[in-house]
């Protein structure tokens, strides 16, 4: 104990507190990264359907359109670009710490010393001094101060503290260019499934429509037949209840059409109109979807790229938080005219001078630096957690598309057969009333169910474009 005492009192203080500052340099000792599989599931094409630009995968001139109308005026999107303005800010806000701060400066003032005081006494007495001549002698008892020149103040980065605060801004800016690429593929992504929607819905209506003028042809017929005595009034009215029950689906459809339609508009950034379109939902599928090999989705999905430079900012950040506790070598400076007569300021005998440098460590105010790492290293982690929880929603969407693609295909397959089958027991169900082998109830069950398989149908053919959708946006396309 008695060493340790002698030792610290010989050595200096700075090189105590360098010895600290460099046992706050320790590594944080963190997870890794995850492992990613080299492939997706039944995929071995390097070459993904996300590397397609988003004017080649989609289509539809109207869509097209409507995407570019998006990608000029939609308020997320701006918002967006002001964020990587900020960004940008803060970098050469950065890049300024590195560089001496020099302010031009005017001032004037004074002051009234004590009389009992080494100044008062002072001043008093150099007035009678003989070396003194009227230029110099002190004004009396208030004492003026007029400055006009620079000064100057300048932290030297000796440790690189400064330029890794400047990786950190810098590092973040490209994080909120990540960040804008993100809302451009959700935006894409967006436009796109509401106008397949769209277009689902347009395919609805126009199934209900038909079947609204067969349910009113089965109508007239049923009371036809109640004339002739081969209905009654049961019939007449479990008929009328069917066709009002469809023609108020349409006004439901109608409904969701105008919302859609405002929805879609909204991201547009343009008030409620119509949308023009004519696609159908019946377009060639691709028969195969590429997805191409994971490291190519790492690469493009923005989310991903974000959570990584977000990951290395806040790696930044903690290495200057490290840093702090470190001696920092501080430089001042003034150049200038400096007197106490205005009328003498720009005098060359006014000109006046300094430089001063010096090291400076925390001592007292430990603690709060020892917190602010502790927080930055709690971000770190988190920052890592992010980037290995933005990998995994990639794969989870992408595996989830794929199979959606795939399974929609048999479903839609199984309802086609379906509708098929039960169109035909509508126009058999009709021949066996004709002929007394059936009832209406029996008709009115057949209207009603080709009805829903038809709906359903349409409603599986836009969940297989709504899919490759989001196989596109899940596997990063649609920002370039």
């Amino acid at each position: 104990m008695k060493t340790y005492k002698t030792i610290y009192k010989t050595l200096p203080v700075a090189a105590l507190i360098f010895m600290s500052g460099c046992k706050m340099m320790q590594p944080v000792t963190k997870s890794a990264s995850i492992r990613t599989p080299e492939t997706f599931e039944n995929q071995t094409d390097s070459t993904g359907i996300g590397s397609m630009q988003w004017k080649s995968f989609f289509k539809d001139p109207n869509l097209i359109a409507l995407i570019d109308t998006a990608l000029l005026n939609n308020p997320d999107l701006k918002i967006a670009v002001q964020r990587i303005e900020m960004a940008r800010s803060n970098v050469l806000l950065a890049k300024g710490a590195l560089l001496p701060a020099v302010n031009a400066e005017v001032s004037g003032g004074g002051r009234k010393f004590g009389d009992y005081t080494m100044d008062g006494v002072g001043n008093y007495d150099t007035n009678f001094s003989d070396n003194i001549d009227a230029d110099r002698r002190l004004p009396a008892p208030f004492l003026p101060d007029y400055f006009v020149g620079f000064r100057s103040t300048w932290e030297v980065d000796i440790w690189g503290k400064l330029r890794t605060q400047r990786k950190a801004a810098y590092t973040r800016f490209l994080a909120s260019e990540q960040g804008k690429h993100l809302v451009t593929t959700s935006l894409i992504a967006q436009v796109s499934r509401l106008y397949y929607e769209l277009l689902g819905m347009d395919a609805e209506q126009e199934i209900i429509k038909k079947n609204i003028i067969l349910q009113q042809s089965a109508v007239e017929n049923i009371k036809i037949q109640k004339e002739g005595g081969r209905a009654n009034e049961l019939g007449v009215q479990q008929f009328t209840a069917q066709l009002l029950n469809t023609q108020s689906l349409e006004i439901q459809i109608n409904q969701r059409i105008v919302e859609a339609e405002n929805n879609l508009n909204f991201l547009l950034g343009r008030f409620p109109q119509k949308i023009t379109r004519s696609g159908t939902l019946n377009e060639n599928l691709p028969e195969r979807v590429q997805a191409g090999i994971p490291s190519r989705m790492l690469i493009r999905r923005p989310d991903i790229q974000q959570a990584e430079l977000e990951l290395l900012a806040n790696n930044a950040d903690l290495q200057a938080a490290r840093l702090a506790f470190l001696p920092s070598l501080n430089i001042t400076g003034l150049l200038g005219f400096n007197a106490f007569k205005s009328s003498l300021l720009f005098n060359p005998g006014s000109i006046a001078y300094s430089a001063l440098g010096g090291l400076a460590a925390p001592i007292f105010n430990r603690k709060a630096l020892l917190a602010g790492q502790k927080r930055f290293e709690a971000a770190n982690i988190e920052a890592l957690y992010s980037y290995n929880k933005a990998i995994l929603t990639g794969f989870q969407e992408v595996s989830t598309s794929l199979k959606k693609i795939e399974n929609t295909k048999k479903f839609a397959d199984f309802k086609r057969q379906e509708v098929e089958v039960l169109q035909q027991a509508v126009g058999v169900s009709r021949d066996l009333f004709l002929t007394g082998y059936a009832t209406y109830l029996e008709i009115i069950t057949a209207q009603k169910n080709v009805l829903e398989a038809e709906l359903s149908l349409m409603e599986v053919q836009k969940d297989q474009h709504l899919a490759l959708i989001e196989l596109y946006r899940s596997l990063g396309g649609g920002w370039e």
